[in-house]
């Protein structure tokens, strides 16, 4: 594992928005990204992998495939285990678990190869296991292949770790990096979001904006790997950042995560760039200056129970929209299409479906509004 032959990376994906990950990756110089169910896949060293967890705003977390081998029985995969060169990567004072997934395969008891696994890491390499361990040892036997695979991210990448405060039904920032490219936002225009929440749309569109980046302020798993290289990896931090050339907008009528929006702000260090204030969506006015994106992740029926209540709030939405916003564009999320519809707005053809807290939903786009 010391040679630089380049090895996969897998970047972990929300189901459904692999490809708008796979143009990210490729925008941010991972060449030859490929999008695949549930993620992208790409060859890379050990630079990659820490730049990717640091960079990418659509990963959710980022594995190295390490390596492995045929196995058709357990007293194999326990010889072959203690034959590999786990010692290349893993460090005896730091903790890890192992999880592992079976398919298709002679092994079939999954429970019974992660013990052989485990036996042969503590026993032959000398590493230390802990079932609550931020280091994760994937094992995926499938077809009798069995593949080791290191989470290097750790905590989800959603976790920036400036966001503290959220309310209900939060839109993790991740999907929402995703939803906003899918949008067709670049980071030069404004973006409003009438029930922003604590306020993850507009962070993450003022973040885009001026190139900070989304893993700057936290800590990940890779960091605890003996080929880990702190100063490399500082240098990799070490990004300017730019000017802004718009502001961005978030309104919610629970003045408590307008507070929460305001103090996430604040963390992420864009504060002067973002504007939340306390108010219904029936009232929002667009900013002065040139139209841009209005983003709105709603209620909808899972979330509420009884979505007959809801079609007000999308019809008045939806007026308010095309009454004072010509010439922006909207994507509305939700997954009640006859919700979406009821805001009267001149949608696009239905896009795919996005997994999103165990539901289905759909990012709805219109174009410049007339």
């Amino acid at each position: 594992m010391n040679d630089p032959q380049p090895f996969e990376i897998f970047l972990v994906t929300v189901p459904g928005l692999e490809s708008v990950l796979c143009e990210e990756a490729l925008e941010c110089g991972f060449a030859g990204a490929v999008a695949v169910p549930g993620g992208v896949t790409l060859q890379g060293g050990w630079p990659d992998v820490w730049r990717a967890n640091l960079v990418l705003r659509g990963a959710t977390r980022v594995l190295a495939r390490i390596g492995g081998f045929m196995a058709f029985h357990l007293a194999q995969l326990d010889k072959r285990s203690r034959k590999f060169p786990f010692g290349d990567l893993l460090r005896t004072d730091v903790p890890l678990r192992v999880q592992v997934t079976t398919k298709a395969s002679k092994i079939y008891h999954a429970r019974a190869a992660a013990q052989r696994v485990e036996t042969a890491l503590t026993d032959t390499h000398g590493l230390t296991l802990d079932p609550e361990a931020t280091l994760v040892l994937k094992v995926r036997i499938d077809d009798n292949q069995v593949l080791f695979s290191l989470d290097t991210s750790g905590e989800s990448l959603h976790k920036r770790g400036h966001k503290e405060a959220v309310g209900k039904a939060p839109m993790r920032e991740t999907l929402a990096s995703l939803m906003l490219r899918q949008a067709g936002y670049t980071g030069k225009e404004p973006v409003v979001d009438p029930m922003c929440g604590s306020g993850t749309f507009p962070i993450e569109a003022a973040e885009i904006a001026t190139g900070l980046l989304p893993g700057r302020t936290r800590e990940f798993a890779f960091q605890q790997l003996a080929n880990y290289d702190a100063d490399a990896f500082a240098q990799m931090k070490d990004v300017p950042t730019r000017t802004a050339p718009a502001h961005f907008y978030g309104s919610d009528r629970d003045a408590g995560v307008i507070r929460m929006a305001q103090a996430n702000a604040e963390r992420a260090g864009i504060q002067d760039l973002t504007h939340f204030v306390n108010r219904p969506a029936g009232e929002l006015t667009p900013p002065e200056g040139p139209p841009g994106l209005v983003i709105v992740n709603p209620p909808y029926g899972a979330r509420i129970g009884n979505k007959q209540l809801l079609y007000p709030l999308y019809g008045t939405l939806g007026k308010t929209l095309l009454t004072r916003f010509k010439g922006w564009r909207v994507a509305l999320v939700t997954s009640e299409p006859s919700l979406a519809k009821a805001t009267a707005l001149p949608w696009k053809p239905q896009g795919p479906a996005i997994a999103h807290g165990g539901m289905k939903v759909w990012l709805w786009q219109t174009p410049p509004l007339r």
